[in-house]
């Protein structure tokens, strides 16, 4: 065997799934992710395939709202129609407030793209697959081959500090001869059989607009400034005979290959504020990237890519039961349910190392519906940002799973969007402040989507920067980083305020309201026994909006601010309608006591207010809790993905350990349904995991798998309300565990050991933050202050008593 780092031995602590074949599908592929390269490796043993995504390859151009703002006001949108509207909705002339309403709706957003494809062909008898694992400590995919004879091991990884894709082929006492292809699924400009040069598209038509002419819309050369090209080259190193063609290369006689993949892309430049470069430059960069990488060395690049994930993600663990480390067979260990402990451990370290993958300072936008895994030119929902629940739930978990650079990103685009959204809501609804809507992507689009026929029910939503800024305050509230509130926080969380108090309208009854209202993306039944949207002030509205008001004055007294805007939030908080509960005991969705058109609907958009704002918690709002947890019973458990995942952490948030540990088992089963089959139209019974554990809709959504990690971090420890909430909702199934580095909001990190159900041990640091601020540790029936003093930690027992 030959000597090298990428084949030694693992650690046993690290937790490697591992299957028995060949991944055939790319629902069975293992992913690999540098925050900007993406791989999904699979494709069998005899043509093995790495499919290729860049997380800036979108479709689109920086050009801003401006030309679909302008025909949308030429249409007769903008704040005369939005009083029309509002007219309407106050006399409950539904169809009218409709048919008005659609007039807002502008075009799609843009499309997350496929972007190339590399396959590696073994030549001679048929290969045999011996198996494959993916390491979730250090990434690294490995499989093992059998090939006349000889056995060959092939290793994939995606570094980050190289800023490329590994893939190394070592064969055990002989040689192999194979072929190796790049190719991309966008229009080719250029190849080489190193170096391929694409156009991105202009233009992306999701797959819910069949009636677009032209599903991809190409510019046939640079627009104006802007030309959207992209490359992507690789660099081959072996010790056989490499010979190439236009569009092969050919390695004989090798017991060695290395291959590194790079990437170039106008819209990269974009995003991180470069001088554009001309289409030579592009791919000139991406060969010079995949060559710098080569130079390094195969075992320097394993190296630096090893010590860089695990200094991201070694910093915290959970560990339910007693198994952490080790080999497991995904279907037999994880997906077959005898096993739920192992599986909970799984799919929470799975989130963890996806997240990490996906979303990394300086690596592009945030991760996306698909995170950075895509292989359609026309995906689902355009893999784009769908911000009434699906792109917040990516980064709910990130802080608490010590993560917290990752939502970088994330912010950067909040920042896009605002920039866009300030034009939006001063033409549009002659607001101040920045507003968006229901998507975005990453050009910041924060028009109304819909095209005039998109349902209102989910194109027509207003709070989507509202919500955004939730983890603009979190960034702060984990980190207690007052230089980033002042410099990159305030401005947001003011600017989002602002558009609030514009948006905002007196009722009859001097209360203040918004009009219109919808609460993604459900629908209720009039008194006209129809099925409608448009409404005013929704619980979700009322709570989102009541939050940022309350973050924003937060915000204003850390940094010593008292403004107009302030004095504005401070008369219009206590006139916010507050949340109540239905005639019958659950958490009234809308203003008005009206029928729930889908009782199961898979949102439960009102119950933001207990998570994640916490402005209702079984403690201090107990009778409302109550209403809350009727309404979850109201909605039952089957789902999807996401839908179980919210569903999980509004139950562990409300102290319901049974209910959360059963929908955890729900969503983490195998899916084998038929979603033309067995969909209902509100979505109560689909989801499951793929066989490489993705979560899916179907078809799959990544936000599933961050959203589990989030539910079962919620399970084990909270920090919101002022205290850390030690095993809120511990199922008695999880007898023993562990869990380590949890981040927790005042800059604190704790590990936890429990034992029979019962705390061990819980130690608390103090990471960052005013070290004469008071802790609070709450665990069972009991309350313990506690001093942390800075870089220092507390050990407390199982009755909260110093040890």
């Amino acid at each position: 065997m030959n000597d090298s780092a990428i084949f030694a031995q693992h650690p046993a602590t690290d937790l490697v799934l591992s299957w028995p074949g060949a991944a055939r599908h790319w629902v069975e592929a293992a992913p690999v992710g540098n925050g900007r390269l993406g791989a999904m490796v699979f494709g069998g043993a005899r043509r093995a395939h790495w499919q290729i995504n860049d997380a800036t390859v979108w479709s689109g151009t920086p050009d801003g709202p401006g030309d679909a703002l302008a025909e949308l006001l030429a249409a007769g949108a903008g704040p005369d129609r939005l009083e029309e509207i509002r007219a309407a909705i106050r006399a409950e002339d539904y169809r009218l407030a409709e048919q008005l309403m659609l007039t807002f709706e502008g075009r799609y957003t843009q499309e997350y793209l496929a972007f190339a494809d590399l396959h590696v062909s073994l030549l001679g008898d048929e290969p045999t697959s011996l198996g494959r694992a993916l390491n979730l400590d250090n990434g690294v995919v490995a499989e093992r081959l059998e090939v006349d004879g000889r056995t060959v091991r092939r290793t994939t990884w995606a570094s980050r500090p190289a800023g490329v894709l590994c893939i190394a082929l070592e064969v055990e006492d002989g040689v192999v001869d194979l072929d190796v292809e790049l190719t991309s699924p966008l229009r080719v400009e250029r190849r080489t059989a190193t170096a391929v040069g694409v156009e991105i598209p202009v233009d992306g038509a999701p797959q819910h607009e069949p009636g677009v002419a032209e599903s991809l819309r190409y510019a046939d050369g640079p627009t104006g400034d802007y030309d959207p090209y992209g490359a992507v080259a690789m660099s081959i190193d072996t010790d056989g005979t490499l010979t190439a063609d236009d569009a092969t290369c050919a390695v004989r006689g090798a017991s060695r290959v290395l291959i590194t993949v790079a990437s170039s892309t106008s819209n990269a430049d974009y995003w991180f504020g470069n001088e554009p470069i001309g289409r030579d430059a592009h791919v000139s960069r991406a060969v010079g990237i995949a060559e710098a990488a080569m130079a390094i060395g195969e075992r320097r690049l394993f190296a630096e890519h090893d010590a860089d994930l695990r200094g991201v993600l070694g910093g915290t663990a959970v560990t339910i039961g007693t198994r952490h480390g080790g080999t497991f067979d995904v279907a037999d260990d994880v997906l077959s349910g005898k096993d739920e402990l192992l599986t909970a451990t799984v799919i929470t370290q799975l989130g963890r190392y996806l997240l990490a993958s996906a979303s990394r300072p300086g690596g592009g936008p945030p991760a996306n519906l698909q995170g950075i895994w895509n292989d359609s030119l026309r995906p689902p929902w355009s893999s784009n940002y769908t911000i009434n629940i699906n792109l917040q739930m990516n980064y709910w978990g990130a802080w608490q799973a010590g993560l917290g650079s990752c939502d970088e990103p994330l912010i950067e685009l909040i920042e896009h969007l605002a920039a866009n959204g300030t034009h939006v809501a001063r033409e549009l609804y002659a607001a101040r402040g920045w507003v968006a809507h229901h998507n975005t992507d990453m050009w910041g689009w924060a028009l109304p989507v819909g095209m005039g026929h998109g349902d209102t029910a989910w194109a027509i939503w207003m709070m989507g920067g509202v919500w955004l800024c939730q983890h603009v305050w979190e960034h702060y509230d984990f980190t207690q980083d007052t230089d980033f509130l002042r410099e990159r926080g305030w401005p947001l969380l003011r600017g989002a305020a602002e558009f609030c108090l514009d948006w905002l309208v007196e009722g009859e009854d001097g209360l203040l309201d918004t009009i219109p209202s919808t609460s993604p993306e459900n629908k209720f039944v009039s008194r006209h026994g129809t099925e409608e949207s448009l409404s005013l002030s929704t619980g979700m509205d009322m709570a989102l909006i009541c939050a940022q008001f309350t973050r924003t004055l937060a915000a204003a007294d850390i940094l010593d601010i008292d403004d107009e805007t302030c004095a504005e939030i401070r008369r219009a908080l206590p006139r916010l309608r507050p949340p109540r509960a239905t005639s019958d005991g659950r958490l009234r969705e809308w203003s008005v006591d009206h029928r729930d058109a889908y009782p199961q609907h898979r949102h439960m958009s009102h119950l933001v207010a207990v998570h994640p704002l916490d402005q209702i918690d079984p403690l201090s709002t107990p009778g409302l809790a109550a209403a809350a947890m009727g309404t979850l019973d109201g909605r039952g458990p089957g789902a999807m993905g996401w839908s179980w995942s919210w569903k999980i952490a509004l139950r562990a948030r409300l102290g319901q350990a049974r209910q959360a540990h059963s929908l955890l088992l729900e969503a983490t089963r195998p899916y084998d349904g038929d979603p033309t089959v067995d969909a209902p139209p509100d979505g109560s019974k689909w989801g499951g995991l793929l066989p490489n554990l993705f979560s899916t809709h179907p078809p799959f959504q990544i936000d599933g798998n961050y959203g589990l990690m989030a539910g079962v971090l919620e399970m084990l420890v909270q920090s919101h309300g002022g205290s850390l909430r030690i095993l809120p909702a511990l199922p008695e199934e999880w007898a023993d565990g562990s869990c380590r580095g949890i981040g927790c909001r005042g800059g604190l990190a704790v590990d936890v050991v429990w034992l029979g159900g019962a705390l061990s041990e819980l130690t608390v640091r103090r990471i960052s933050g005013d070290p004469e601020r008071p802790v609070s540790v709450r665990y069972g029936g009991q309350l313990r202050p506690i001093h942390v003093a800075q870089g220092s930690s507390v050990r407390l027992g199982p009755t909260l008593e110093d040890i």
